[in-house]
C-alpha cells in the first residue's frame, strides 16, 4: 500500500493498550509516515498541531478532562481543515445516550424503545401508566455502569425522584466494587481483587471524582426478553467484526461482563447486515453497535452505539465480514484497518 509521502500526523499518546492510538505510533514507523506526539491537555495544543494533516486521539469517557473539552477541540480542528479522529459525525453522541436516542430514531434504525423525560411530573405520569420491567440508564457510562432493571412503578418513581433531586454520580462506587471482584475472581485472583476494589472504593481517582452528577432528566428503555447475551458489532468502513457477550451471573447486563465468545457461527448475521446499513446513514469512521435479540419476535434491536471500545477485547476475533456478508477468516489488526482508512478516506491520497 502506497501512503501519501508528504503527510504529517499528530497523535495524542494513548493511556494504555485499550486505546486505538497505542499501536498507531508503530504503524507510522512501519510505513515511514512523519508524526509527532502532542499533549491535548496543554494550552498550546492548537499551535502543536499546526502543519499536520491529521490529528488522532482516542479520548476517554472516564476522564473528566476529556469530557470537558475533547469534542470541542476536535471539531475546532476539523473546522480548520485538519482531518481528525474521531470526527464530528463519529463522536458528537459519544457517551451520550440521549443524543443516540434522537439520532437512531431520526434515521429509523431498529432501536430499543426509549423514553426520556426532562421534568418530574411527566416522568411520574408515565411511570403510572406504563408496563414493567424497564431498564434505567444514565446518559453517560459504559460497561453497564449505572444500568438498573426496574421491576415496578414504585422503583421507577424512586429513581425519578432522585433524578430531579440530588441526581446520580457518574461513577457508581458500589457497582464498580462488585464488578471488579467478579473480574478478578474469574482470573483466580479473588483476594487481590478484593483489596484493590476496597482501595478504589475509598480512593476515587481524580479523573472520576471531578465528573459532575447526572441530574434533571430520566432515561428508560424497554426490557427486551432475550437469551442472556448481546451481540457487539464493530464497523470500520468496508468491514465488520463481532463478538458475543453473556450476562453476569444472576444479572441481565452483558456489557462489561467479560464473558465473551468469538465464534462467528454464534453471531446473528442480521446484526452484521443492520450494522452496515445503519452506518450508511451515520457515516461514522468506526462504530460499535450493541444488539439485543428479542425472544418475542426474533429481531435484533440496537441498545447503544459508541466510537470508543476497548481494543484488547477484539484481538481474539477470528475474522471479519465484508459488505456482501462474506466472512473472511483469519487474524487481523482492526487498529491498522482504521489507521489506513483514516488516511485514504480523507482526500490525503497522492
Amino acid at each position: 500500500m502506497n501512503f501519501p509521502k508528504e503527510i504529517k500526523i499528530a497523535i495524542q499518546k494513548a493511556k494504555n493498550e485499550d486505546f486505538f492510538t497505542y499501536k498507531w505510533l508503530d504503524y507510522c514507523k512501519k510505513y515511514s509516515i512523519d508524526f509527532i506526539l502532542v499533549d491535548a491537555y496543554s494550552n498550546d495544543i492548537i499551535e502543536q498541531v499546526q502543519g499536520c494533516d491529521l490529528f488522532l486521539w482516542h479520548y476517554s469517557n472516564y476522564d473528566y478532562r476529556d469530557q470537558v473539552f475533547a469534542k470541542q477541540l476536535l471539531f475546532s480542528l476539523e473546522t480548520s481543515g485538519i482531518v481528525v479522529f474521531p470526527d464530528f459525525k463519529t463522536s458528537w453522541h459519544f457517551d451520550d445516550k440521549l443524543g443516540q436516542k434522537y439520532l437512531l430514531e431520526a434515521i429509523q434504525a431498529p432501536v430499543i424503545p426509549t423514553f426520556v423525560f426532562y421534568d418530574k411530573k411527566s416522568a411520574l405520569d408515565w411511570a403510572n401508566s406504563t408496563s414493567f420491567p424497564k431498564v434505567f440508564k444514565l446518559r453517560k457510562g459504559s460497561g453497564s455502569n449505572n444500568v438498573i432493571l426496574l421491576k415496578s412503578k414504585y422503583e421507577a418513581k424512586k429513581y425519578i425522584q432522585r433524578a430531579f433531586g440530588s441526581g446520580f454520580p457518574f461513577y457508581n462506587q458500589k457497582a464498580s466494587f462488585f464488578d471488579r471482584i467478579i473480574r478478578h475472581k474469574r482470573k483466580g485472583k479473588f483476594l487481590l481483587g478484593l483489596f484493590k476494589s476496597l482501595y478504589r472504593m475509598f480512593d476515587v481517582p481524580d479523573n472520576l471524582k471531578f465528573v459532575s452528577n447526572e441530574i434533571g432528566y430520566v432515561y428508560f428503555q424497554d426490557f427486551i426478553e432475550n437469551d442472556g447475551f448481546d451481540i457487539r458489532v464493530v464497523v470500520i468502513g468496508e468491514i465488520a467484526f463481532a463478538l458475543k457477550r453473556f450476562v453476569r451471573k444472576g444479572d441481565f447486563r452483558a456489557s462489561g461482563s467479560g464473558y465473551i465468545i468469538y465464534d462467528q457461527k454464534e453471531i446473528n448475521i442480521d446484526c452484521i447486515k443492520i450494522a452496515f446499513q445503519v452506518n450508511e446513514s451515520l457515516k461514522m469512521q468506526t462504530v460499535a453497535y450493541d444488539f439485543i435479540i428479542s425472544n418475542v419476535d426474533g429481531k435484533p434491536y440496537i441498545g447503544e452505539i459508541s466510537f470508543g471500545y476497548a481494543a484488547t477485547a477484539y484481538s481474539a476475533c477470528t475474522g471479519y465480514w465484508d459488505r456482501s456478508l462474506n466472512f473472511h477468516e483469519g487474524k487481523f489488526e482492526f487498529q491498522e484497518v482504521l489507521f489506513k482508512q483514516l488516511i485514504y478516506s480523507n482526500n490525503l491520497r497522492d
